[in-house]
């Protein structure tokens, strides 16, 4: 069942709050935009395209994972929960799970509203036997689950190391608000990137085609559209590396040359070099990923990496308020 309804009330709570916080990132001593305006409509689908190319690994090694163990996963998370799937985008990585757990109910929940909602609407003709609740939703803020969202059996679903846009200390805060709604049953499947050779990350997060960087730069387009902003992007380039010290890919627009950027309410001047931070992406050992999920609030059951030790996938039932 598509509840078209859900997802655009909660969408609309979303955007009042975003020219206050845009325009104080962009004011910021070092300016930055959330990593969660990267996925507009435009957006989406670049990421989509970023999960094809042969650099980024992420996407088909967590894949690997899921396809060598999906059996031995199934039977440790069971069957027939309420598959809650946090940043669910396209969908397709909890519906290839589908046939193993056959969900209950299932609740994907996106900041892109309109992109989500054509996913799921394509995912109900494949699935029709299955409750569909999509919740438009910035998974940055409060995590608060309306009343058609099953009680029993809650399975929260964050694939794909979504977890590593968070500092350590928000990724610790953030799983926390998931354990506030698992209830008594509830629990977490997760996919988190472990740490590996710089130039695999490197390559990973600037590509030879340019995709990720089509990616980074779309996102002044979509804070010109949110903030009446005039970013040319012809003016920026994107910046994708690993940061050592930090133990994190991180991304970066560089100004091109000076220039004085204006929005609603606000301005700021740009030199040449300097730049905007746009996101993160840490990277864990396999035992710090499990210590962030225990200072959470969970117990991990179980841990599945593939051979070369690039990616793990944890299931962690939630303890006991």
């Amino acid at each position: 069942m598509l509840n078209p309804t859900s997802i655009d009330a909660t969408a609309e709570q979303e955007r009042l709050h975003v020219p206050a916080e845009l325009d104080a990132s962009l004011r910021a001593r070092q300016a930055w935009i959330s990593p969660k305006f990267l996925y507009d409509p435009l957006g989406s689908k670049l990421f989509e395209a970023i999960c094809e190319l042969p650099e980024y690994y992420p996407t088909r090694t967590e894949a690997s994972v899921f396809a060598a163990f999906g059996g031995e996963i199934a039977r440790t998370v069971g069957t027939g929960s309420t598959l809650i799937d946090l940043g669910a985008g396209n969908c397709a990585k909890a519906a290839g799970l589908f046939p193993l757990l056959h969900p209950a109910q299932y609740v994907p929940i996106d900041i892109s509203a309109e992109f989500l909602q054509d996913a799921v609407a394509r995912l109900q003709q494949r699935f029709r036997h299955i409750e569909m609740h999509p919740l438009g939703m910035d998974l940055s803020g409060p995590l608060n689950l309306p009343d058609t969202v099953r009680p029993e059996r809650r399975l929260f679903f964050y694939p794909g190391s979504s977890i590593g846009n968070f500092t350590p200390d928000e990724a610790r805060d953030f799983l926390q608000r998931v354990h506030a709604q698992c209830g008594h049953d509830g629990g977490l499947l997760i996919g988190i990137d472990l740490a590996k050779d710089h130039a695999v990350l490197d390559a990973a997060y600037d590509d030879a085609l340019g995709v990720t960087a089509a990616f980074n730069l779309n996102v002044l387009n979509h804070v010109n559209r949110l903030l009446g902003a005039d970013f040319d992007i012809r003016q920026w380039r994107h910046r994708g590396f690993y940061n050592a010290d930090a133990r994190r890919v991180e991304m970066h627009l560089e100004a091109k040359s000076a220039q004085l950027v204006s929005w609603r309410g606000g301005s700021r001047r740009f030199e040449a070099g300097e730049w905007i931070h746009t996101e993160n992406s840490y990277k864990y050992r396999q035992s710090d990923a499990v210590g962030l999920l225990e200072q959470s609030g969970f117990a991990a059951t179980k841990v599945w990496t593939d051979p070369q030790g690039w990616f793990a996938v944890i299931h962690a039932r939630a303890l006991s308020h």
